[in-house]
């Protein structure tokens, strides 16, 4: 490969050192031992290490998948099915079977639990982030881990997260963790896949976000969950975004909390860039579903993207969707690609009559002016 990434300097011993919070992620194959149920001992291997670590006076949370995996086993179904309704039934009967064995497992140590299924609604609704936030805040205050999943009974393919390592850097950002931790079946990074390239090299650093790390990656899975290497690296740019560097490990590795905090180097670490996006600005970003998208042209793609600019309605040539004042939407240029996204002041019918106005016809065309800028640039977030 042409590109390589580009490669910190033995970062890991203080990055991990010194984090305080830490979200800690386990995948399908690891928490049901491949589909062959929940693996006891391997959850009461974490269970003791979070234990520790919260002993230690770190703030740790458990995000777990497995439900469905452990659904699947559990009604004896060899295959995972395709139906939305089969999969919810799935994850349903395997939410029990999982929050009993952490419930277990960490009340063995000494340490409270509580299950927080969490859907993308609850995070894209402003009121129910802020409540979700409060509550992890005030369980880790209290010194219980937060066992965390998606809420498969509920959800839908539309307003899935898609995968727990998305979820895991979700929450990550919701909390301000310092470290997103995410435990696989793979050692970690290679600049290839090893199954296939004798040749591969082991990424033991680099940093979050590089577009070298995505090429790595490819988009190789597991057949139980949805994610793969590619999922994991795009969750550590995403939680790179309120300032949390990523560790990617092999989940089996004797210790692999306690010795990560530590110091020692084990997996892949993923480097934050050292700048935060404000609180409201990690929200914004963090949407995965947008309710609409405005198209400006080269003049607005300028000023919003290289400038910094708010964005006005001058610069606007078409609105797709329906949204209304105060949802987040996309900023297109004329190819259709995303250059930021930001909080509406208008509303999309509102949007369409005001493209290529002035903002000093607001006013005449709407018979109200709230703002003069489609978008403020203090609730706008460049993305590419």
């Amino acid at each position: 490969m042409s590109h390589q990434p580009e490669i910190s300097q033995s970062a890991q011993p203080d990055i991990l050192r010194q984090a305080r919070r830490i979200v800690v992620k386990v995948g399908s194959s690891l928490v049901t031992n491949d589909g062959r149920g929940l693996d006891e001992v391997a959850i009461g291997e974490w269970c003791r290490q979070l234990a520790a670590l919260t002993a230690d006076g770190r703030e740790v949370i458990m995000v777990s998948s497995g439900a469905i995996a452990e659904g699947m086993k559990r009604l004896g179904w060899t295959n995972r099915p395709h139906a939305i309704n089969e999969l919810q039934a799935a994850a349903a009967v395997g939410q029990m079977g999982l929050a009993q064995m952490y419930e277990t497992k960490l009340r063995e140590n000494g340490i409270g639990s509580a299950q927080v299924l969490l859907t993308h609604a609850d995070l894209a609704d402003r009121e129910r982030y802020l409540n979700a936030r409060s509550t992890l805040l005030t369980l880790l205050q209290l010194k219980v881990v937060p066992v965390i999943n998606e809420n498969d009974t509920v959800v839908n393919d539309e307003i899935k997260f898609g995968d727990n390592d998305t979820l895991g850097a979700l929450v990550a950002n919701l909390v301000e963790a310092d470290a997103l931790v995410i435990l696989t079946d793979q050692k970690g990074l290679y600049s290839a896949d090893p199954r296939k390239n004798p040749d591969a090299v082991f990424v033991h650093e680099g940093r979050a976000g590089d577009a070298a790390l995505e090429a790595m990656a490819g988009g190789a899975g597991s057949s139980l969950g949805r994610g793969g290497m590619i999922t994991k690296i795009l969750a550590a740019k995403r939680a790179a975004g309120s300032g949390a560097s990523t560790v990617i490990a092999w989940g089996r590795e004797p210790d692999c909390l306690l010795r990560l905090v530590r110091g020692e180097s084990i997996g892949t670490l993923l480097v934050a860039p050292t700048q935060k996006n404000q609180a409201r600005k990690r929200w914004i970003a963090d949407h995965l579903q947008l309710r609409g998208a405005i198209t400006v042209d080269e003049g607005a793609v300028a000023k919003v993207r290289d400038e910094g600019k708010s964005l006005l309605p001058i610069g606007m040539t078409a609105v797709d969707g329906e949204f209304s004042r105060g949802d987040v939407i996309a900023v297109r240029d004329s190819s259709g690609i995303e250059i930021a996204r930001g909080l509406a002041n208008y509303a999309s019918a509102e949007a369409r009559l005001l493209c290529r106005k002035p903002s000093g016809e607001i006013e005449r065309l709407l018979g109200y002016a709230a703002e003069p800028e489609m978008i403020h640039r203090t609730n706008l977030v460049v993305t590419r």
